[in-house]
């Protein structure tokens, strides 16, 4: 027993309401061969309905990846490529008149599913990407001065080309904020990239089954919500949110000059959301200081703004959040 919680009671629950996420770990793998991390963090999103900002080149699975997620959880998915003449109504919706009826009707946009793919969103001017960021706060999208509520679950999946910055508006850090995870992906190895080759010169394309309903993810993240977290936990996550706020408090003064400020107070919040999320996807009713390590990188990375010295040594936010995790006394 740990105060009013039974710690024993809870795991064995925990284990059994997070038995469908091996499932969907089977289903995502017939489609997605490798990109274990892409999988894990989209999974972690889902649960603690968090959006993801994700930054890859061109070619690594990220739509089949939300949309194979879409398939196994029977939920709606849209794919919007965000263009510079994309325009917030083509998002949201609009207003159209009927000379049938004589009035105007609402024409819902793109925006009205539980899976959206922002592709690209850096190629869309900033009034376009604050449409996004507000129906992703509100969970809802105004049209004619009516309110209409988005599906749950609602998860944003955006990308970033992180080569070409000619013609793009990158996101202020403000934006960048209101997502819970910045997922860097990268090249399949060898071996994976000779079976994506197979996969697609055979005769059928594996795909996906249905296995689960939304209802069953909204079930799952009030489960995720039970995940026993322990002071000493807490007491970790705030040291590592602090520590890029005053460095020197941790003996980290060599960081003061190279951080022109630190990680909000959205990154404490979601630092424990994700490390539960990724308690109860390894199947556990409690955290442990791992499962805060796991995440940290991707809740971290877009939260820290470097200074011109930082950027003179080619020195990344990666490698701040690096210095941060091995100096912090773990618990």
């Amino acid at each position: 027993m740990n105060g009013s919680v039974n710690i024993k009671e809870l795991n064995d629950r925990i284990r059994q309401e997070s038995a469908f996420v091996d499932l969907i770990h089977i289903e995502m793998n017939k489609v997605i061969v490798g990109q274990k991390h892409l999988v894990e963090s989209l999974l972690t999103g889902l649960l603690a309905d968090g959006h993801i900002l994700l930054e890859g080149l061109p070619g690594l699975a990220k739509t089949l990846a939300i949309n194979t997620l879409a398939t196994t959880i029977d939920a709606k998915f849209s794919r919007i490529q965000f263009t510079p003449d994309l325009l917030p109504a083509d998002l949201l919706g609009t207003m159209i008149y009927s000379q049938k009826k004589e009035e105007f009707t609402v024409k819902k946009g793109p925006v009205f599913a539980n899976f959206i793919l922002a592709d690209e969103i850096n190629r869309s001017p900033a009034k376009v990407q604050s449409a996004l960021l507000e129906a992703m706060q509100e969970k809802q999208v105004t049209i004619g001065g009516q309110t209409y509520p988005l599906d749950a679950p609602f998860l944003v999946l955006a990308t970033q080309n992180p080569i070409e910055q000619e013609g793009t508006y990158p996101l202020p850090e403000a934006q960048v904020d209101r997502f819970m995870l910045k997922v860097v992906i990268d090249y399949p190895s060898r071996d994976e990239e000779r079976q994506i080759i197979r996969e697609n010169l055979g005769q059928v394309f594996p795909s996906a089954v249905t296995i689960l309903k939304p209802a069953d993810i909204l079930k799952a993240r009030e489960t995720v919500k039970e995940v026993y977290m322990d002071e000493k936990i807490e007491r970790y996550i705030l040291d590592l949110v602090f520590a890029t706020r005053y460095p020197d408090q941790y003996k980290l003064e060599k960081l003061k000059t190279m951080i022109t400020y630190g990680a909000s107070p959205r990154a404490s919040i979601n630092l424990a959301k994700a490390a539960k999320t990724y308690a109860f996807i390894k199947r556990r009713g409690y955290v442990i200081p791992e499962d805060v390590r796991a995440v940290c990188f991707d809740v971290l990375r877009h939260r820290i703004g470097l200074s011109y010295e930082a950027e003179a040594e080619n020195m990344t936010t990666v490698d701040i959040v690096t210095e941060i995790m091995n100096t912090v006394e773990v618990p």
